[in-house]
């Protein structure tokens, strides 16, 4: 038996009131779908804080660029649904575009979270991150969930949730889980899977140079330009084309000062028609 799928809003709202008025908590845990073993963390992690499970699929049109893999982005509908079962998620929403977008692409309320959007990856990828703000607001606003969880491997999109979370007093509560790694290091991603066999085995290096800079800066060295310019270099050197590595502190995303105590190692870099990101957490 499939688990049970609904597309409309207004259905799944129906099943959020009888849940709500049997006192019951529920979680979400948004997607975009082609499903792998890091999602089974989230939903697991997410049976952990809540009574129901809800898990979304939506690739979300407005969150990619016009040279972008919107229509190339793997979509597994099949196999998703049978993950999910496995995953004992209560029920998948897969909405349509216009259910989430009723006005059209061009006549919609955008979302912007202001200093952290247009940095890092979002300096790469101009309105990505409004585009995702004004998404998963939209699911919290349909679902309603008391908590929503996330992986930390999209750190800067966790970080943004969190705050758009707070500025807009959405009563729930932004979780971010570590981020599931396959056995060589490479973090779980669905376009792992436009990597051909060669690219696979280089991939795994981004995670190694961030976690020679996680090393250095544990060991004291607080040059923070110098050594992003030597991992920057070392990806480049491994085959890749990194838009940046750059040393954040962990609570604002802003470069750090002598203050911060809790830094996040961040990269975008590309390789064959894969864009992957990593990060990396030190305590100092």
């Amino acid at each position: 038996m499939s688990i049970e799928t609904l597309v409309r809003p207004s259905d799944l709202r129906q099943h959020i009131y009888e849940w709500r008025r049997r006192g019951l908590r529920i979680a979400l845990v948004p997607t975009m779908g082609n499903l792998h073993a890091g999602h089974a963390t989230l939903v697991n992690h997410a049976r952990k804080h809540a009574d129901r499970v809800v898990v979304s699929i939506f690739v979300n049109p407005l969150q990619f660029g016009p040279n972008e893999d919107f229509a190339a982005y793997p979509r597994t509908p099949i196999e998703d649904r049978t993950l999910l079962q496995q995953y004992q998620a209560d029920l998948l929403f897969a909405p349509e575009v216009v259910d989430m977008y009723p006005a059209g692409m061009k006549h919609h309320t955008i979302i912007n979270v202001p200093e952290v959007a247009d940095i890092l990856c979002g300096a790469f990828r101009p309105g990505h991150f409004a585009g995702v703000a004004t998404v998963v607001a939209k699911l919290f606003n349909i679902v309603l969930p008391d908590v929503a969880v996330f992986g930390e491997k999209d750190f800067q999109q966790l970080h943004i949730i969190k705050r758009m979370a707070i500025d807009l007093c959405l009563p729930l509560e932004v979780i971010g889980i570590p981020t599931v790694r396959e056995a060589d290091g490479l973090a779980m991603s669905s376009r792992n899977r436009y990597l051909d066999a060669q690219q696979r085995k280089i991939a795994p290096k981004i995670f190694a140079v961030l976690s020679s800079v996680q090393e250095q800066l544990q060991k004291g060295s607080r040059d923070y330009q110098q050594l992003e310019l030597i991992a920057a270099e070392q990806l480049i050197q491994t085959g890749f084309k990194p838009d940046y590595v750059s040393i954040r502190d962990a609570n604002s995303l802003q470069v750090p000062d002598d203050r911060s105590i809790e830094l996040v190692i961040l990269t975008a870099a590309r390789l064959g028609r894969s864009r992957l990101i990593d990060n990396v957490r030190v305590n100092l």
